[in-house]
Parts: structure tokens; C-alpha cells; sequence
């Protein structure tokens, strides 16, 4: 009877390579962040920002604005916001960096758009000229909804998850890693020669997910 000799059992390679539980969290906080902030702004920036009344023949009539006609920009920083926070995890080290003040300053240009916006009123004044025909008309018993703050607070969100991927951004996993820094693909390596008759080589080949006795 032939006896084995007892060879230690190689720790998966996965518990090596896993990521952080602290990148893990930033990780879906950021995403859940992101998303969340950009589809606040892009829906707020759709309802009313502002009311009032413009004078037409002798009469006054309402006239309303909503986030779009008083400023686009909250709009256009979502969505640039947005595109950022799935870039980051196309790209490493310093493009990841980049990617992710890009994310930070979106949401950041966005609140300061959207405070503005709050008391703004040309959307208004142009809106009451077009009704009256009178190209001098202003509104009278002008009002603003709750809605550019709401904006301001789902672009904050936006900000919030860019200052999470410059902190935390390091330690999140990247796409297409199969890939070297150049975009070819690597090369694959050959595969260390396995002896049958070497319990370690045998455990090394399973390590590494090779069958062992794929060369008999």
C-alpha cells in the first residue's frame, strides 16, 4: 500500500483578491447615491418651479414655469452625473480619479443651478410677454414651489457619491481587467508543467482550476 504525504491545502485565491468590506460598502452607497440623486434631479427639474400672473386685456391670467424653462442646467449635470458614476468602474487610478471629481463637480454645479433657479424670474417675465404680446410685461404675484430645492437635494446626492469615489475609489473593482493598461489583451501564461507523482503539483494544478489529468 503506497502512503500519500500530507501536503499542506493552498488558501483559495479568493480570499486574496477579495474586495475590502469598507470598498464594498462605499461602493454600493455611491451607486444607490448616484442613481438615486440623478433621477431626483431629472424629475424635479420637470415640475413647476415658479407662478404668477401676467395682465392681458384688461384681465390677469396665470402663468407658470417649470424647472426647464427657468434653467437646463441642473438637467445637463444629471445626466453628465450619471454617465460619470458608471465610467468610474471603466477606468483605473488616475482616470478613475478624474471620472470621479467629475461626478463630484456635476452634482456640485447642479445645487449651486438649482439655489439660483429658486428665485429666478425671466422664465416668467418671458413667459407673461409671450401670453400678453407685450414684450415690457412682468409677472405680479410672483411664487416659488418647493421644487428647486428638492432638485438642489437630489443634486447633493450626485456630489455625495463623486466625494465617495475620490475617497473610496481605490479599492473598487474595475471592468475589462483582462486587459492591460495598454488595451491589448494579456498573454495568456503557460501552464507550470504537473507531476502525477507530486501531491503538491496536484493541489497547485486544483488551485489554479486546472484539471491535472488533462495531459494523460
Amino acid at each position: 500500500m503506497g502512503y500519500v504525504s500530507a501536503v499542506p491545502v493552498p488558501q483559495p485565491r479568493a480570499a486574496r483578491v477579495a474586495v475590502p468590506t469598507g470598498g464594498r460598502r462605499s461602493l454600493a452607497a455611491a451607486l444607490f447615491l448616484g442613481a438615486l440623486g440623478a433621477t431626483v434631479v431629472l424629475l424635479s427639474a420637470g415640475q413647476i418651479w415658479a407662478e404668477g400672473t401676467a395682465s392681458v386685456g384688461g384681465g390677469t391670467v396665470p402663468v407658470e414655469a417649470d424647472g426647464g424653462a427657468v434653467t437646463g442646467v441642473p438637467t445637463a449635470l444629471a445626466i453628465v452625473g450619471l454617465a460619470a458614476l458608471f465610467a468610474v468602474f471603466a477606468v483605473r487610478r488616475t482616470g478613475r480619479t478624474l471620472v470621479a471629481a467629475l461626478l463630484a463637480l456635476s452634482g456640485a454645479g447642479a445645487v449651486l443651478a438649482a439655489v439660483l433657479g429658486a428665485s429666478d424670474s425671466a422664465a416668467l417675465d418671458a413667459e407673461a410677454a409671450r401670453i400678453s404680446g407685450d414684450t415690457a410685461a412682468a409677472v405680479a404675484g410672483l411664487t416659488h414651489t418647493a421644487w428647486p430645492y428638492v432638485t438642489a437635494a437630489g443634486a447633493a446626492l450626485i456630489l455625495l457619491a463623486g466625494l465617495l469615489a475620490l475617497r473610496f475609489g481605490k479599492t473598487w473593482p474595475a471592468m475589462g481587467g483582462r486587459y492591460e493598461r495598454s488595451g491589448t489583451p494579456r498573454t495568456a501564461r503557460k501552464a507550470p508543467t504537473v507531476d502525477p507523482d507530486r501531491p503538491e503539483d496536484l493541489w497547485k494544478a486544483l488551485d489554479r482550476g486546472e484539471d491535472p489529468t488533462r495531459g494523460e
